[in-house]
């Protein structure tokens, strides 16, 4: 009897967001891409999103071989909870859904098909970023994800007004200055060069436009920002000038 209570909880909370979503289908065309969840469940979503910053922070002060020894099981461990949970009245399920159902998206609490939430991708993303970039390109790539994607979405959500591709211009402003604001503040604490400031700062744009176009790339925003902003660092840094690598060595 237990049992059938708490997968009858399961499902009450999955129409409770097909009935919001149902509701918000007559908004506007800018907003459809995002308002899957309440805009209050959003900000949540986000605040628990920060909690990632802890990942390029350590990061700092660890090798990389330890980095990647931490990161590896977190993101195994992630992915096999999160394909585990897409199996109806299963424990995982009944954990995910209990503790952040609400602010799942609807491809999140789809069981039909494997589809990854976002807290497996950042740790998937984290792993990689980690294993292929230089530290210093690891560290800004992997704040910009965060802070941008958190800035690109809250403010898009709450004032964007222009339609840009499937989100906002506004958004994606918020993504790109707030990616500015990145660079300048680690470059401030690990004085950074000329170039690493070009690099970062063409980084954000290359990032901004990651976001935007990541449905269409097939991609995870997750992954397709970090590897956008490391590409393009990296890029300076082998055509122009590579010594802004140094900075956290």
């Amino acid at each position: 009897m237990e049992y059938k209570v708490e997968n009858q909880k399961l499902v009450n909370i999955k129409q409770d967001f097909e009935l919001i979503n149902n509701k918000k289908s007559d908004n506007t065309t800018n907003k459809k891409h995002s308002e899957d969840i309440p805009y209050s469940q959003e900000v949540i979503r986000k605040t628990v999103h920060l909690v990632s910053l802890s990942i390029p922070i350590i990061y700092i002060y660890v090798d990389q071989k330890l980095a990647l020894f931490i990161l590896l099981p977190m993101a195994l461990i992630a992915v096999t909870l999160d394909v585990l949970s897409k199996k109806q009245g299963s424990l995982s399920e009944k954990i995910i859904i209990g503790l952040f159902g609400k602010m799942l998206r609807k491809h999140e609490l789809n069981n039909k098909e494997v589809l990854l939430n976002g807290a497996s991708w950042v740790l998937i993303s984290a792993f990689l970023t980690v294993l292929v970039f230089p530290k210093i390109i690891a560290v800004v790539a992997f704040i910009i994800l965060i802070i941008s994607d958190i800035s690109a979405a809250l403010i898009g959500r709450k004032w964007g007004k222009t339609k840009l591709g499937t989100k906002s211009l506004e958004g994606t402003l918020a993504f790109m200055i707030s990616g500015f604001l990145v660079v300048l503040v680690i470059g401030y604490f690990f004085n950074g060069d000329l170039i690493y400031y070009l690099a970062g700062f063409f980084g954000s744009i290359v990032g901004g436009f990651a976001e935007l176009y990541a449905k269409e790339l097939k991609l995870d925003d997750n992954l397709s920002i970090p590897i956008g902003v490391g590409i393009t660092m990296l890029f300076f840094a082998t055509l122009i000038n590579n010594s802004f690598l140094q900075m956290m060595n």
